[in-house]
């Protein structure tokens, strides 16, 4: 095999390239446009350093940088004239191109020498497998979950931001937890609703009550205690002056409203979803509490599993692998989850993971025994041991393409 190696350092409106020969030696380095056009030039360039020196095969690697070289890897990888060579494309870890670059002394930092960079990786050969598209499928339905995935974090931090504001108005209400869902249709009217702490205190307790049955649409079964409970907390509850209550008031107001966004918002993703999923096989789905979702999001950045030799390579793939310290006869008793991995696979299969403990019994035995085996950070540990439990059952069904059938 004779390769060109081709290092590509991208961004939003240029790719640096620098082509460098087997022995190591460079060919060219130059820059065009992150473009139709600039990519153009970049493969006849390519060609002609191929052809000129009789060469082979052509390894093209650029680093993961957001999205700004997700159009070069369509683009380099449907390119005809590049398909009559041995072509192989690889998308690199940033940070393992920066420790590679460790490794020289005093290299100054600009896209000329990272393309070399990149370009000298590709050679010593210590690289992942070459990038995976093989089923736009798969990358149609990563667009979705994904998107997904940070509506998810925008609610989440949503949520926090306004339970954060709202103890400021309602306190001892927080501290209580008169609701058993903070963020209920019912919770969220009450906040919204009453203009003031004293308004909600001292307001008839009959007028409350049906206000609570209206908004709950009849679902509490004992609504008039639930009404003594809030006028309880609302008595207790610090007082604001006006004017900051107002303000208190117009953050709540806005919060609230774009909640209900977000949510319509995750809402909508999922129909998509579970619209793209009808297009994939999804042995996955067969999982309980494994829903169209999560098996999507699973499956999304899964790809084909035959990429991954075992288990052990998909879990670290997904970042649950734990670190090891040990030298001589000393070997650390704790360790730590590594900081790499994908963390949407991660998300999605920690996600699915503790639904399946809710709706499993061997799962939820599993959860609740990591669980009592330490005081401290509980759950996260049982629910990261459960997810890498998870993990080899999400690799044996979908490299064999088998239903789940539970343990008897």
């Amino acid at each position: 095999m004779n390769p060109l190696y081709v290092g590509i350092d991208g961004s939003s409106k240029t790719n640096v390239a620098y082509l460098m020969l087997p022995n190591g030696d460079k060919h060219s380095n130059f820059s065009v446009a992150n473009s139709l056009d600039g990519s153009t030039q970049l493969v006849k360039r390519i060609l002609s350093a191929l052809t000129s020196h009789s060469l082979d095969t052509v390894m093209i690697g650029l680093e993961a940088t957001s999205v700004y070289g997700d159009n070069l890897v369509y683009f380099l990888r449907e390119d005809a004239t590049l398909a009559q060579f041995n072509r192989k494309i690889h998308v690199l870890n940033p940070k393992q191109v920066r420790k590679f670059k460790e490794a020289y002394n005093d290299l100054p930092k600009n896209d000329y020498v990272d393309s070399f960079v990149i370009a000298d990786c590709l050679r010593f050969g210590r690289i992942n497998k070459e990038v995976y598209i093989g089923d736009y499928r798969y990358k149609a339905l990563q667009n979705l979950t994904r998107a997904r995935y940070f509506a998810v974090c925008n609610l989440t931090k949503e949520k926090q931001r306004f339970m954060n504001v709202l103890f400021k108005k309602y306190s001892a209400m927080t501290q209580e937890k008169v609701f058993s869902d903070t963020f209920s249709t019912t919770a969220l009217a009450v906040y919204d609703t009453f203009e003031s702490v004293e308004a909600l205190a001292y307001m008839d307790l009959q007028e409350l009550t049906e206000f609570i049955m209206e908004k709950g649409k009849n679902r509490f079964p004992d609504p008039d205690s639930v009404a003594k409970a809030i006028q309880k907390a609302a008595r207790s509850s610090y007082r604001l002056p006006k004017t900051v209550n107002d303000s208190v008031n117009q953050v709540l107001s806005i919060s609230i409203t774009s909640m209900k966004a977000l949510e319509a918002q995750i809402k909508e993703f999922d129909k998509a979803i579970s619209a793209q999923m009808k297009l994939l096989p999804n042995v996955l789905i067969s999982v309980p509490g494994v829903g169209p979702v999560f098996s999507a999001g699973i499956m999304a950045e899964i790809g084909d599993i035959n990429r991954f030799e075992n288990q052990a390579q998909l879990a670290k793939y997904a970042g649950l692998a734990w670190t090891q310290y040990q030298s001589g006869n000393f070997e650390a008793e704790t360790s730590r989850l590594i900081c790499t991995g994908n963390r949407f696979l991660k998300y999605y299969l920690c996600e699915a993971a503790f639904s399946l403990v809710r709706c499993d019994k061997e799962y939820s035995n599993f959860y609740h025994l990591k669980y009592k085996e330490v005081n401290r950070c509980q759950h996260k540990r049982a629910l990261a041991l459960t997810a890498r439990k998870f993990v080899r059952l999400v690799f044996a069904l979908l490299k064999d393409n088998r239903l789940y059938r539970p343990a008897e």
